[in-house]
């Protein structure tokens, strides 16, 4: 993607100066720092905020060239957000974020023109291939640009993350955060899966949802413990149920990190994690 990226951006004569600019609105904190993340790492010029009322602010004030909104907002959900973007500029290029939209919701969002809506459900190379997709369409009044990628190689630390969470786009914005730090990072959507690929080879460590249908976090703890799993466990979890986290920590997992994540604090926890086992 690194080389295409430069080829395409040397095709078009393109400098860092003209990296796209896109706005991400999504009141999880967490989805935000991660999409800034991926999609910086594809060379646009990411904005991000959780309140629809601040993002049109930065609407506003930065135009960008897309717009990517989270459906199901507090205070201000995002059809909304969809129909003031509309009375400031009918033709902005808005991806809508819909997990849990019903179909009122989404003919809604098409008769205010959306480009597109992607279910939360999806993985994440079908919203970045919409992305670049709709940035390589012609815009009204400039000319049609492309990404440009100015990161620099990823430096491979040789350890193994295995991220396990049910929610697709979590999954999947967690293994390109991570992969993007050098981490060999993969993902799996449930307990089972993760056990299928601790017995493959167990990795130095796992990021592991709590709550999730069918194999929750403490049974897929308690079953690795039972196999010995050598590897360091990070629990990730939206809880607040005292008896649920009592019963976690009883199993004696490295850490307990409440979502929404905080990515620098998630990453310190990870290097502390691995350099402690290696100790």
């Amino acid at each position: 993607m690194l080389s295409s990226c430069v080829a395409m951006r040397d095709a078009y004569g393109l400098s860092e100066g003209h990296m796209i600019k896109i706005l991400v609105i999504d009141d999880d904190r967490m989805n935000c720092d991660l999409l800034q993340a991926v999609l910086t790492r594809h060379g646009y010029q990411v904005l991000s905020s959780t309140s629809g009322v601040e993002g049109l602010n930065l609407f506003r004030k930065h135009t960008p060239r897309i717009t990517i909104l989270d459906l199901r907002m507090p205070e201000m959900d995002g059809l909304t957000v969809l129909k003031e973007i509309r009375a400031v500029d009918p033709h902005a290029p808005v991806i809508i974020l819909g997990g849990g939209a019903t179909e009122v919701q989404e003919n809604q969002a098409r008769a205010l023109r959306v480009t597109d809506f992607i279910r939360k459900g999806l993985s994440l190379d079908v919203l970045v291939e919409c992305v670049n997709r709709v940035a390589q369409q012609p815009v009204k009044a400039e000319s049609a640009s492309l990404p440009v990628s100015v990161a620099g190689p990823t430096v491979d630390t040789g350890e193994t993350v295995l991220v396990v969470d049910d929610e697709p786009l979590v999954r999947d914005l967690l293994v390109q955060f991570l992969s993007l730090r050098g981490y060999r990072a993969f993902g799996v959507k449930d307990g089972p899966e993760a056990l299928s690929m601790v017995e493959q080879g167990p990795p130095d460590l796992i990021l592991l949802d709590l709550i999730m249908p069918g194999m929750s976090g403490v049974e897929v703890i308690k079953a690795l413990r039972e196999k010995d799993y050598p590897g360091g466990i990070i629990i990730l979890t939206g809880t607040h149920n005292e008896e649920v986290l009592e019963e976690a920590w009883a199993l004696r997992p490295q850490e307990v990190l409440s979502k929404p994540i905080d990515l620098e604090r998630l990453l310190t926890a990870i290097q502390l994690v691995l350099v402690c086992r290696e100790c």
